[in-house]
C-alpha cells in the first residue's frame, strides 16, 4: 500500500490553500510567513538516526555528532551493527544514545519497505524501537516519507505556534492539539510545517522560547 506525498513546493502549496481556506487561525499564520517551504530529507537508516541524535541537544550539537559519525562511516545500518561501543562513544554519543544506535542498527527494520506501508504501521514498527517515540516516528513520516497528513503533536514549538495562531489562553496539550489537528486533515503534515514556519518568525521576531 502506497500513499500521496508531498514532492513539491506545488504540493505544499495545494495543502496551504486549503487549510488557509478552513481555519482563520492558519490563514494568520500563512499571512505571515509568506510562501511555505517544503522540507524533505532521504528516507532510510540514517533518517531515523539523525532525529535521535537530535534529541535533547541542539541543532548545532546534533549537527557536529552526525559529521563525525558520517566521516568515520557509522551512518550506514550494516557499519552501526558491527561497530563497538568506543566507536560510537568517539563521535560523541552519550551511553544512551549509544544504546539506541545499537538497537536501531540491530532491530531488522526493512527500512526500503516502510514506503510502502500505511503510516499507522510505519510509526508502530519504528516506536517498537527503544529511543524511538511518538515523535520521532511522525517526523520520519512527514519528512522522510513525504506524507500529506500526519502532526507530531507533541512538539512544543507547534504547541506554542498553535496557542498563538489560535489565540489559546495557555499552550494546548498534545492530546487537545492532536484533536485540534484532526480538522486539517487530510494536510495535517503541511499544517505543521505551516506552525514550525509561523514559531520561527515569531521567534525571530519577538524573543519567545519554548
Amino acid at each position: 500500500m502506497t500513499t500521496a506525498i508531498l514532492n513539491t513546493d506545488a504540493d505544499i502549496a495545494r495543502g496551504v490553500a486549503w487549510l488557509v481556506s478552513a481555519d482563520p487561525g492558519l490563514a494568520r499564520a500563512a499571512a505571515a510567513t509568506g510562501p511555505v517551504r517544503l522540507r524533505r530529507r532521504p528516507p532510510g537508516f540514517a533518517a531515523v538516526l539523525t532525529t535521535i541524535m537530535g534529541q535533547q541537544v541542539s541543532v548545532a550539537s546534533a549537527t557536529a555528532i552526525m559529521q563525525r559519525l558520517e566521516d568515520a562511516g557509522l551512518t550506514r545500518q550494516d557499519r552501526v551493527r558491527g561497530c563497538r561501543e568506543d566507536d560510537l562513544r568517539a563521535c560523541g554519543l552519550s551511553r544512551q544514545k549509544i544504546r539506541y544506535a545499537l538497537e536501531l542498527a540491530e532491530s531488522g527494520i526493512d527500512f526500503d519497505a516502510l514506503p510502502d506501508l500505511p503510516d499507522d504501521q510505519v510509526i508502530k514498527t519504528l516506536t517498537a524501537v527503544p529511543g524511538i517515540g511518538q515523535w520521532t516516528a511522525e517526523i520520519y513520516v512527514m519528512f522522510s516519507l513525504g506524507r500529506p497528513d500526519t502532526f507530531a503533536a507533541g512538539d512544543l514549538a507547534l504547541q506554542e505556534a498553535a496557542r498563538l495562531t489560535h489565540d489559546l489562553p495557555a499552550r494546548p496539550t498534545e492530546k487537545a492539539l492532536r484533536q485540534m489537528a484532526e480538522a486539517w486533515a487530510p494536510w495535517r503534515t503541511v499544517a505543521a510545517t505551516l506552525l514550525w514556519q509561523y514559531y520561527a518568525v515569531v521567534k525571530s521576531r519577538e524573543g519567545i522560547s519554548t
